[in-house]
């Protein structure tokens, strides 16, 4: 069997690629582990970005249908292994978020239910031309609850609902309008941009990027006055390291910064 997540190294960025194209790329148990695991093994490296790719015809299906099936052959119907399922789900989209580094989703194909959701715990998104998102579980009677949390955090109310309830698709453009995707390319320019924003990303200060992705995150829920109280706090500490030190001085000289 293969593993279900490729891990490479380029530079400061890693590439964590699913690797399961005979299921789409579904969120199996063994797919949601292997994820989980190479998310903790990165989140303890001095790697700068992250970007998630996926091998085959498809970015992410969502959930492993057949084995959600297989768990209602418990005594009560499923429900505790669902709630499992859910829980362990949810653990993994957290810890995209709740990671240090940056993470941007390489999407080349269809993302859809928790694959939707998936793409939309990353922080960014690049996506092909040819790549469509969903969360079309109301096709088979089952409205996307956990998979929305994530969607209505990047897409307009309404347009997110109208996804939900009718199970249609958005196209990248239609995508990237909505927000849940920073940008579109053609599919085989996809590699390369992704790249390029990754680079990118990776040459910033890596303290300023991970007290500033844990802010943003931080402030989202919070009344005004709390989130100015809590950035405050997060620019003091960026201003207390000697990385930015080291940057402004670089700003006032008219050269370089020299980052270890």
């Amino acid at each position: 069997m293969t593993d279900p997540i490729l891990k490479t190294r380029d530079g400061d960025i890693v590439t964590l690629t699913l690797n399961d194209p005979r299921t789409l790329n579904a969120l199996s148990d063994g797919m949601l582990a292997a994820l989980g695991d190479a998310l903790d093994e990165v989140a303890a490296s001095d790697a700068r970005v992250v970007i998630l790719a996926a091998e085959g015809k498809a970015f992410c299906a969502g959930h492993h249908l057949g084995e959600m099936q297989q768990m209602r052959q418990a005594e009560d119907g499923g429900r505790a292994a669902f709630a499992d399922l859910f829980d362990r789900c949810t653990a993994v989209m957290t810890k995209i978020r709740d990671l240090p580094q940056p993470v941007i989703a390489q999407v080349h194909a269809l993302a859809t239910a928790a694959g939707c959701q998936l793409v939309a715990s990353c922080d960014m998104a690049v996506a092909s031309s040819e790549a469509r998102f969903g969360v079309n579980g109301v096709d088979i009677g089952l409205f996307c609850s956990t998979p929305m949390v994530a969607l209505s955090r990047n897409v307009p109310r309404k347009r997110a609902f109208e996804m939900l309830s009718t199970g249609r698709f958005l196209s990248a453009g239609e995508a990237q309008e909505a927000g849940l995707v920073n940008r579109v390319v053609p599919y085989d320019a996809l590699k390369k941009e992704t790249r390029a924003l990754a680079e990118r990303v990776a040459g910033k200060l890596p303290a300023a990027q991970r007290i500033g992705k844990g802010a943003f995150y931080a402030q989202l829920d919070r009344s005004l006055d709390a989130a100015y109280r809590l950035t405050r706090d997060a620019m003091v500490e960026n201003l207390a390291d000697a990385g930015t030190e080291e940057g402004m001085q670089a700003f006032l000289e008219k050269r370089p910064p020299r980052w270890t």
